[in-house]
């Protein structure tokens, strides 16, 4: 579904495979804060990361997607005319 969406909105992502790559199954489990870490201690995918800076898990990300703050959530400036955008500019005035 992230992706999924993340394509729809053509946004360049890079999907990381950790049933495989060990490095990146190590990099996941390291960067989640542990203040957004399951009980169990392990994250578990998706996680959503910005180059090395974690932004959030499916729930944050879907809470995005139903506010209209995906761009926001990625740090990414919404194109204009975009609901997002007008929504920021609501907010700014």
């Amino acid at each position: 579904m992230v992706l999924c969406l993340l394509e729809a909105m053509k946004i360049d992502c890079e999907e990381m495979d950790i049933a495989t790559n060990e490095e990146n199954r190590k990099f996941m489990r390291e960067n989640v804060p542990e203040s957004c870490r399951p009980a169990s201690g392990i994250p578990l995918p998706p996680q959503i990361f910005s180059d090395d800076r974690y932004l959030g898990d499916y729930d944050a990300f879907f809470e995005a997607r139903e506010n209209n703050e995906v761009y926001t959530f990625l740090g990414l400036t919404p194109p204009p005319g975009s609901r997002e955008a007008e929504e920021l500019a609501k907010r700014k005035a």
